[in-house]
């Protein structure tokens, strides 16, 4: 892995003194369901084109297919990035969703995958990335992806780590599923097995990463991400204002080594000089936590900057989180070098 090192202290952010210091430390660049701003999220080819891009984590969202394999897609249902509606029709459950559960993994093979669209519409949500319709891409399972990223770890001479996250837990116990005991047997049996692994694994629910780390005794680095309660479905019963506070970090870093917070959370935004930076980070550190915020893109900036490295800069150097997840692994990978 590329070690990146910087220091930095009592820096200026816009026109509001930041007045702390931050220690020496990692730089991770993470690749949001790889490189996901080039290619269609979650593909093998989106992996592939980040880890060339010297990206230090990629990472694999985990849902189960109905035959229990772990398969990597961002969500529980698969007709925002795939083409089941016509493969499938008639396969909706009553909410009109086709749900990968629901699929056999030798079906879920048969779907094409496309850049993300917005339901109803059928509209790209990034529409200046990768054509709708081009080319061909699947669905790959967890397995393969490891097998890509270990043989690329081999061929190149790199140690390019992992990032995967348990999706839905909840939702999958009540269909029957135990996704966290399945993923991590698979985990084990590629190597990934105690916090000397090059992975992190993440969920947004904390009773499960509890359940991880306690009941299934796994010693893997573990990483609480922070959602927003007003999301609904998953986060609608997590306190997650309660675990951005000081004492909720240091109840996270009882079972957790990190939290993956959404930027909002660490540097609040309004306009170009209007902005509010919360402790998340000091504090999150003072409790032993890396910080790695999410989501970084170039074509989805918040009003306060103009451009991803400006807000790489905020958030790297000036506010000091130990590594962003970006659908753009090259640009910040080069501006970090840049700043060595």
């Amino acid at each position: 892995m590329k070690t990146r090192i910087v220091i930095v202290a009592g820096l200026i952010l816009t026109n509001f003194f930041v007045n702390f210091a931050v220690a020496t430390q990692e730089k991770l660049v993470i690749a949001h369901r790889g490189a996901s701003g080039y290619l269609p999220e979650h593909t093998l080819e989106a992996k592939a084109l980040a880890y060339g891009m010297g990206a230090d984590y990629i990472e694999q969202d985990l849902v189960l297919t109905k035959d229990d394999v772990p398969i990597v897609i961002h969500d529980i249902h698969l007709e925002t990035t795939t083409d089941v509606v016509e493969k499938f029709p008639g396969r909706a459950r009553e909410d009109g969703k086709f749900y990968a559960i629901d699929f056999s993994l030798a079906e879920i093979k048969r779907l094409r995958v496309n850049e993300r669209i917005r339901s109803g519409s059928g509209k790209a949500v990034f529409p200046e990335r990768f054509p709708l319709g081009l080319s061909s891409f699947r669905v790959p399972t967890l397995a393969e992806e490891i097998e890509l990223i270990q043989g690329l770890n081999r061929s190149s001479g790199k140690n390019i780590g992992i990032y995967p996250e348990i999706k839905s837990p909840g939702w999958h116990r009540s269909q029957g599923k135990d996704i966290s005991k399945i993923v991590l047997k698979i985990l084990k049996k590629y190597g990934y097995a105690d916090q000397s692994s090059l992975a992190y694994l993440q969920c947004f629910d904390p009773d499960e990463l509890k359940r991880i780390r306690y009941e299934l005794n796994s010693q893997l680095k573990l990483v609480q991400l922070l959602g927003e309660n007003r999301w609904g479905q998953d986060y609608a019963n997590i306190n997650y204002a309660h675990l951005q506070t000081k004492e909720g970090l240091a109840e996270i870093a009882q079972y957790a080594n990190g939290v993956g917070p959404w930027m909002q959370q660490v540097l609040k935004g309004k306009g170009e000089d209007q902005f509010k930076i919360s402790s998340l980070v000091k504090e999150a550190h003072a409790a032993g936590l890396v910080v790695h915020p999410y989501t970084f893109r170039a074509d989805a900036l918040p009003k306060y900057v103009t451009s991803l490295e400006q807000l790489l800069k905020i958030f790297y150097f000036d506010l000091g989180v130990d590594g962003v997840f970006t659908d753009f692994p090259d640009r910040a990978v080069k501006y970090l070098d840049q700043k060595n």
